[in-house]
């Protein structure tokens, strides 16, 4: 089974070959010489309405509902997903999910969305559970595990990504806790992550390693959530990556009717998952701004679903956004500008969700349309559904961990900017920024 990082790469290969300009009528094109000097924009300050926080506090009481209901209390290991169904059979952890899992639990403690003892206990679970018992290769994680056991499922690859997602949970907890046994429990793992050997010989860090064949045939090459983890091996603490990780990867400008930025053929979460913990506003390193960079990726993706408009009609201001996602067809790697994968009307929630810091005002339009407009049949439980299509009058019954988390992350960063604030006291985050080169804009 592929992994969906090996999904996305078998489609960013075939989208890097395909003309710019064949999906959309906006001019759109990627280049590999070093971009422009991005301008400088203001950051964003959401002077929220009370409605609107209200609304934002409503759909993070149910997203955390997710993280503390589909773990397991004892492994505090996260589902990968859940199908609507009051009883779910399928065992499937997923150890990102876990990281977001890890990092809900902070935002509820903080919220008295639950006991705060109880909120604590699940911490230390998890953490215990990882440090004695979860399977590890030189100390990375396997990227699906059996929710009850930790044990390898399928043919799931030790993971680079999916470990940082865990990592950046980890760093969370501790620095939010500020518990003795939490934080000497979250130490050890972090110190037994082997950053060198995962980018032994090279300074592109590898995707993964399965125990059968070895290292996965791709590395970390190009603009996307290597973002986090690069930052995160730089700014080890026992085994930590070189500087020179930080330069090897390409900066591909992109260009969206007139917008200029860095990016990568691949769906919207590149530019999500590093900045949920990594505060990178009013910061820069040689290259560019890459909070600004967001904001402009994410206004450039806006205008690429208006602009699609033309084919699925119910696409507008009020409802736009693809990342990769469900599908009536199954799991999908979609997005755009340029278009990758087989975009057929299907709008992805956490496409909006997940860039509330970028576009407030855009993407709260879009999450409140969709709550009112389509009512339960895109509301769950858990929150928003993971995916839904009016047009062929389908909408997903349930939802996917990592894009329940990065809603739930960005909401409370919008709020509050509390996941920045907790994450950033970490010595480690601030070591790599420092190692990369970042300076205060």
């Amino acid at each position: 089974m592929f992994s969906r990082r090996e999904l996305l790469m078998l489609l960013a290969a075939s989208a890097s070959r395909a003309k710019p300009g064949t999906e959309a009528s906006r001019h759109q094109t990627a280049t590999t010489a070093k971009p422009p000097d991005l301008f400088r924009t203001d950051l964003p300050s959401a002077d929220l309405s009370p409605a609107d926080d209200a609304f934002l506090d409503q759909m993070e009481k149910a997203e955390f509902l997710f993280f503390w209901e589909q773990a397991d209390p004892r492994t505090g290991l996260v589902r990968d997903h859940w199908e609507g169904k009051a009883s779910e059979k399928e065992l499937v952890a997923s150890i990102a999910a876990t990281g977001f899992g890890l990092t809900a639990l902070c935002i509820g403690h903080k919220r008295g969305f639950a006991s705060p003892s109880e909120i604590r206990a699940r911490a230390l679970n998890t953490l215990l559970f990882l440090w004695k018992t979860m399977p590890n290769h030189r100390g990375f994680f396997y990227h699906w595990a059996n929710l009850n056991t930790g044990e390898r499922i399928w043919d799931a690859e030790v993971s680079s990504i999916d470990t940082s997602i865990l990592l950046c949970g980890i760093l969370t907890c501790r620095e939010y806790f500020n518990s003795g046994p939490i934080e000497r429990l979250a130490d050890a793992i972090i110190n037994r992550v082997d950053w060198s050997w995962v980018a032994e010989d090279t300074s592109l860090v590898s995707h993964g390693w399965r125990p059968e064949a070895g290292f996965l045939p791709y590395r970390w090459d190009y603009y996307s959530e290597l973002v986090m983890m690069n930052l995160l091996g730089m700014g080890s603490p026992s085994h930590p990556l070189p500087e020179d990780t930080w330069s090897a990867w390409k900066r591909t400008n992109f260009e969206y009717d007139g917008i200029q930025y860095i990016g990568s053929f691949a769906p919207l979460f590149v530019h999500q998952y590093p900045q949920a913990w990594f505060d990178l506003r009013g910061k820069r390193d040689q290259y560019v701004d890459y909070f600004n960079n967001s904001r402009k990726a994410t206004e450039a993706h806006r205008l690429f679903c208006l602009d699609l408009a033309r084919r699925f009609p119910d696409y507008s201001e009020d409802f736009w956004g693809i990342t990769a996602s469900n599908s009536q067809h199954g799991y999908a790697v979609w997005g755009g500008p340029p278009a990758i994968g087989p975009i057929d009307g299907t709008v992805a929630p956490s496409a909006a969700g997940g860039s509330l810091v970028f576009l407030p005002y855009e993407t709260l339009r879009v999450l409140k349309t969709i709550r009112t407009r389509y009512g339960d049949r895109a509301w769950c439980r858990y929150g928003f559904v993971n995916a839904l299509n009016p047009l062929k009058n389908w909408f997903d019954p349930g939802v996917i961990g990592i894009d329940t988390g990065i809603t739930l992350l960005m909401a409370e960063n919008l709020r509050t900017g509390f996941v920045w604030e907790a994450f950033m006291k970490s010595a480690e985050a601030r070591r790599g920024l420092e190692r990369a080169g970042f300076k205060k804009v």
